[in-house]
């Protein structure tokens, strides 16, 4: 019997508004779809969090035996600048500013969020497809949405027409807007707009001389709507209807909502059974943004380069970090928090070690398997996280005073303490001891800046050779250094 089979798991379905016992489609088998990144800038850390709660849903779902494929798309064209539906891509845009070709963009962005993810121990995903490597299957759904009358062609772009689809379908049941309150918020129409309504979204957008990037269809050269590729993804590798599908919260209106408006014109059936929202990540209290320099990337954290921090953390602290709220509540980050849960994940992995240790004896005054159900009982309860940790606490607690000598425990409840800790801290949690000692890498941030004092010095008083030795030596090892007005920082890649 599969561990899933005796776990009743709920899950807070956004589009009921209510938790609700999860039943798969196929038994034993999961389909979960999350929305992927815009590949045109380093991968912020509200990113990194959506992408580790699902994460560990994704590692819970495999923990209790179900056979689970998990698709996260790559968005590297439709994607427009602040989401309008005119303007520019946002990856064209980058290419153009910094001259180079889109998919040179693209590469190098996508690298930088593998390799950012990886740090934080992600599991990849089964599938990770890209929208400019499905255009074929874009083109065809718009044409059978087309067929069924719930789009039109004005000036070589294609729009979905919410008025039409409305008629028949509930447009706004996820998001919980009313289409006349919409309609009562929105600007007029100006001659230049092709759209019938402000509401209605673009499928496919005509592309003007100068864009980049531009695909042949049946309306003439263009590109494909950015809601376009999750339905047309998400549904050619899990099917028209499939278990989850996640994202952040600021993507439930209006890019899921039109998801779900293209899949039931075109296939006649809600495509999602159950939504996740995973909520966002704020900076001392505030919203992160690089204009306010309220902001702060994954590897500034590695390194402890930012003026808001007073050391580098390891990427298993900061994931111990995100992992102690629940993935739907709003997280706030800053320079203590990071400091009490590098304390909390220190406990942790030390009573982990000291499990081996312990002495056993003929009784336990730690009733384990009622604290294992305990911490099934958390993660079945909509994946609560902090619930878990807190009886992960619980049972270091009970490790400190069986090693103490002031309770005890049996070999058999030793074994299964050892195996389930194992479990929820490493398999589920996704936590990594060796990843762990931060104090390593403040070694290491004081030792480069010795060398970069002796790089100074060696400038000061001439002695090039010197100063391009330690530079081009550090480089060898992956550390590069930056010369700035302010003086001299350094990177590790």
């Amino acid at each position: 019997m599969q561990a899933y089979q005796n776990q009743s798991i709920k899950i807070h379905n956004s589009l009921s508004g209510k938790k609700e016992v999860f039943e798969a489609l196929n038994e034993g088998h999961i389909g979960m779809y999350v929305c992927g990144p815009t590949v045109y800038s380093n991968v912020h850390l509200g990113n990194c969090r959506t992408f580790m709660s699902f994460d560990m849903i994704f590692r819970y779902f495999k923990h209790l035996g179900y056979k689970v494929r998990y698709v996260r798309n790559i968005t590297d064209a439709g994607h427009m600048v602040d989401d309008a539906e005119d303007g520019e891509d946002k990856i064209a845009k980058k290419a153009r500013l910094e001259q180079l070709e889109p998919m040179e963009v693209v590469q190098r962005y996508t690298l930088d969020f593998h390799n950012t993810l990886e740090k934080f121990n992600l599991l990849p995903p089964s599938i990770e497809p890209t929208a400019t490597g499905h255009i074929i299957e874009q083109i065809e759904i718009i044409k059978d949405i087309f067929e069924k009358g719930y789009a039109y062609e004005a000036n070589g772009s294609v729009y979905f027409d919410v008025a039409k689809f409305s008629k028949t379908h509930e447009y706004g049941k996820l998001s919980g807007r009313k289409l006349e309150d919409m309609i009562a918020n929105t600007r007029e129409l100006t001659a230049q707009d092709d759209k019938k309504s402000p509401q209605d979204f673009a499928l496919w957008k005509k592309a003007e001389t100068q864009h980049i990037m531009r695909w042949p269809s049946p309306w003439g050269d263009g590109f494909p709507g950015w809601h376009l590729e999750c339905t047309v993804m998400s549904t050619k590798y899990l099917g028209e209807t499939f278990d989850i599908h996640g994202g952040g919260m600021d993507l439930k209106f209006p890019h899921h909502e039109c998801e779900i408006a293209q899949a039931e014109a075109s296939y006649g059936q809600s495509p999602v059974r159950y939504w996740m929202h995973a909520n966002m990540l704020t900076m001392n209290g505030k919203k992160m943004a690089k204009s306010t320099g309220n902001n702060i990337l994954p590897g500034e954290i590695f390194t402890g380069e930012n003026e808001l921090l007073s050391k580098p953390f390891s990427p298993s602290v900061v994931r111990f970090f995100m992992m102690q709220a629940h993935y739907a509540s709003i997280l706030d980050l800053s320079d203590d928090a990071l400091l009490a849960s590098e304390k909390g994940f220190t406990k942790l992995m030390e009573a982990f070690d000291a499990i081996s240790g312990l002495k056993t004896d003929n009784k336990s005054d730690f009733d384990v398997k009622a604290w294992e159900q305990q911490c099934y009982d958390a993660m079945n309860d909509d994946f609560n996280t902090p619930i878990l940790i807190a009886h992960l606490f619980e049972a270091v607690r009970h490790i400190n005073l069986i090693k103490e000598g002031k309770e005890s425990i049996t070999a058999t409840d030793k074994e299964a303490l050892q195996h389930t800790v194992n479990n929820f801290v490493f398999d589920v949690l996704g936590l990594e001891q060796k990843a762990g000692n931060a104090a390593d890498i403040e070694k290491l941030s004081g030792a480069v800046e010795m060398l970069i004092q002796f790089r100074k010095e060696a400038r000061e008083n001439k002695d090039f050779a010197t100063s391009d030795k330690i530079r081009d030596q550090l480089a060898e090892l992956g550390i590069q250094l930056k010369d700035g007005k302010e003086g001299t920082t350094f990177s590790v890649s």
